[in-house]
């Protein structure tokens, strides 16, 4: 999700490459068609059934043959987002490392709401995937330089710039500052720590957070805020909710829970109060960001919790009056008072219905999950065409980045298939140098890109990678795992498997659709036994989930197609 719009933005390449069409396709059938079938997959109905006509072995060739298609789209993606990390790395500034804001003279500096929160950290999960030595080395270092250069209050960062070598403002203003720190924390270091895990990104990030918080010096009924900045807050309540878990300090929560009664039992309520509430980014942090402390406080603090239910619930039933279209989507932003609204749509949209589908995992609203599945069904026949955000790769990011995430509680087949069609026409605004529009948003078209080749490998990963490797995977009617993998060339190294990363990173109670999170697909249990069997040579042992994570030893000759079905034993 973008910080913020200057130069270097989106609007400087409008119209440069690849708009989609704008006439109706003469291929929708054949896009519903394998959508229904691209559904049944996703949901598991694969085996012998009236409703497939799929005996076992066809439904076992059919997952095979999805696995492979999957494995030559993931390969694209982590190619793309390689591409993506060698360009911006190339444009690097020569003294210091930093990347800059954007690729204009006027953006050339580093600054933690953008630079730090778009861009930089899907460098580093890229490189996850595809360098491990550029991850622990150079990228490394850029956040050890990054500290030591910008931190101007405390741990809190300002902008450095590359002309100045210096500051990029002479004075300091602590409202600004704490605005770039928690973009930093929200949009960068959070997604890192959603995926490595504890690790020196999620040091930086704690501090951040312990020092806006150090200097919060507005004053509300309620107690000390840092600011009183719509976004801000909405990025400090989502840090708030999952540091609380990840660090067990109860600060975190004492903090988040004050902007919480700010928003919820005060004056300040988001559609009691306010004449108008904006859906897309830059507004509709504070709404997921309620629902994420929401989910906290059900576990931790359930009066607290208890008291936020009916003022909660109101602010999502008045998005559900005035601020959708026909088609379920929402609005940039609406008026909570008198119903006007923008003429566009938001990107973001996922985001909203993110807390809906909490909401509804929390308190059994069937309206709230309705709300959801009725967005994601709308997509393909209505929004195959649509220009987010002006045609801009953010938007499309943000877009698809929404509907994956709800595709991981929902598999809707029509939009697993909108995924798919949308993806290209993301992919196709990158240039042959693999920077995509030039300016910190760029990060955001990595970011959904590394989500969709987890979609399609169900998370698993091949180290170390090379660009000729095919890696796909499916599941099974049972939950069981499908992989397909292959080379052209001789390789030798682990293929790595997820975990259930909500429970054993971030310690949350449950796995809770959330901003910026990297969905769950295909997860191993440290401590269960699974039954691996290479189809290819008939053969077949155990492993404990903790092998699976840490990674299976495997050899591929030359043009070798590997075919593994994993499982996980009863016992």
């Amino acid at each position: 999700m973008r910080a913020g719009v200057a130069a270097g933005s989106p609007d400087a390449y409008a119209g440069s490459v690849n708009k989609p069409r704008t006439r109706p396709r003469r291929d929708f059938p054949r896009l519903v068609a394998t959508a229904l079938l691209l559904g049944l997959l996703a949901a598991g109905v694969t085996t012998a059934s009236p409703a497939t006509g799929f005996s076992p072995a066809e439904a076992d060739r059919e997952l095979f043959r999805q696995a492979a298609a999957n494995g030559r789209q993931a390969a694209e993606a982590w190619s793309r987002c390689q591409r993506y990390l060698t360009a911006w790395l190339a444009r690097a500034d020569p003294a210091t490392g930093l990347i800059p804001r954007n690729l204009t003279p006027e953006g050339a500096f580093w600054n933690g709401r953008d630079a730090g929160a778009d861009n930089y950290p899907f460098l580093v999960l890229t490189a996850w995937f595809t360098d491990r030595a550029l991850l622990e080395g150079r990228l490394l270092e850029m956040l050890k330089t990054e500290q030591r250069l910008t931190a101007r209050v405390d741990r809190l960062p300002d902008d450095y710039s590359f002309t100045r070598r210096g500051w990029r403002r002479p004075e300091a203003n602590l409202d600004e500052i704490i605005f770039d720190g928690a973009e930093y924390v929200k949009d960068g270091l959070i997604p890192l720590t959603e995926w490595l895990g504890p690790s020196p990104w999620s040091e930086r990030m704690v501090g951040i957070v312990e020092d806006i918080w150090k200097h919060a010096r507005v004053a509300t009924p309620f107690g000390a805020v840092p600011t009183l900045n719509f976004e801000v807050n909405g990025d400090l309540l989502q840090a708030g909710a999952r540091l609380y878990w990840f660090t067990g300090d109860a600060r975190h929560l004492d903090w988040a829970a004050r902007l919480g009664d700010f928003y919820l039992l005060g004056t300040n309520h988001p559609t009691r109060d306010l004449r108008q509430l904006r859906l897309r980014d830059h507004g509709c942090e504070v709404v997921n960001g309620l629902t994420e402390l929401y989910v906290t406080l059900k576990h931790a603090r359930p009066e607290k919790a208890t008291a936020y239910r009916a003022p909660l619930h109101a602010l999502f039933d008045r998005i559900l009056e005035a601020g959708r279209n026909e088609h379920g989507l929402l609005y940039d932003w609406f008026n909570p008072r008198t119903g006007e609204h923008s003429p566009g749509l938001c990107d973001t949209w996922g985001y909203i219905f993110d807390g809906f589908y909490t909401l509804h995992l929390l308190d059994g609203v069937p309206a709230y999950r309705e709300a959801a599945l009725t967005a994601l069904r709308s997509l393909l026949p209505h929004y195959a065409n649509h220009r987010w955000e002006g045609d801009s790769a953010d938007g499309y990011a943000d877009s698809i980045e929404g509907a994956l995430n709800l595709l991981n509680r929902e598999p809707v087949a029509s939009a697993a298939a909108w995924v798919d069609r949308e993806i290209q026409v993301m992919w196709a605004k990158q240039k042959p140098d693999g920077i995509i529009e030039g300016w910190h948003g760029d990060g955001n078209f990595a970011r959904t890109t590394l989500m969709y080749a987890l979609w399609k490998t169900q998370g698993s990963s091949a180290h170390p990678w090379r660009a000729d490797l095919r890696l796909g995977a499916a599941r099974d009617a049972t939950g069981g795992l499908l992989v397909n993998f292959a080379a052209e060339q001789a390789w030798s190294g682990r293929l790595v498997f997820d975990r259930p990363r909500h429970r054993e990173f971030l310690r949350l109670p449950l796995d809770y659709p959330r901003i910026n999170q990297f969905p769950e697909w295909f997860t191993a249990e440290a401590d269960a036994m699974y039954e691996v069997r290479d189809l290819t040579a008939d053969h077949r042992w155990q492993a404990r989930g903790r092998e699976l994570t840490a990674g299976l030893p495997l050899e591929l000759k030359p043009g070798q197609e590997l075919r593994l079905r994993i499982r996980r034993l009863p016992y």
